[in-house]
């Protein structure tokens, strides 16, 4: 198991963790350090006990902040998703223009006048 040297609030921890893992544990650690420093620089020096477990509440704080907007968002995207679903299962709506009776009845005396006229014509040429 490789051991890492880690630094929160300018104090040097030796920590075992599983091999391949130790990006992890060092990112960890820089958060924890961060909050740490944060600390400190409000309160100053004060046992590493407390310290650790100030930075870990901080931490827990903002985490469980993250998972309520993680789970509001959880809550939107299935809503978003139901109504997507709802709207592809319903029947597509497709509206027909409907033609005016006088547009039927201009129609058909066009095609009377035409068919009058091509009489005309096959009476003169006959």
């Amino acid at each position: 198991m490789p051991e890492v040297t880690i630094s929160i609030g300018g104090r040097e921890f030796e920590v075992a963790c599983q091999g391949g893992e130790e990006h992890f544990l060092r990112t960890a650690a820089a958060m924890l350090d961060a909050e740490a420093s944060v600390l400190l620089g409000q309160i100053g020096r004060m046992p590493e006990g407390r310290m650790l477990l100030m930075a870990g509440l901080m931490l827990a704080d903002k985490t469980a902040g993250m998972e309520d907007s993680l789970r509001a968002m959880q809550e939107q995207l299935a809503e978003a998703e139901a109504a997507l679903a709802a709207a592809r299962s319903a029947p597509v709506k497709v509206e027909v223009p409907v033609i005016p009776p006088q547009l039927t009845e201009t129609l058909a005396e066009i095609a009377a006048r035409a068919e009058a006229l091509a009489d005309k014509v096959e009476e003169s040429a006959s």
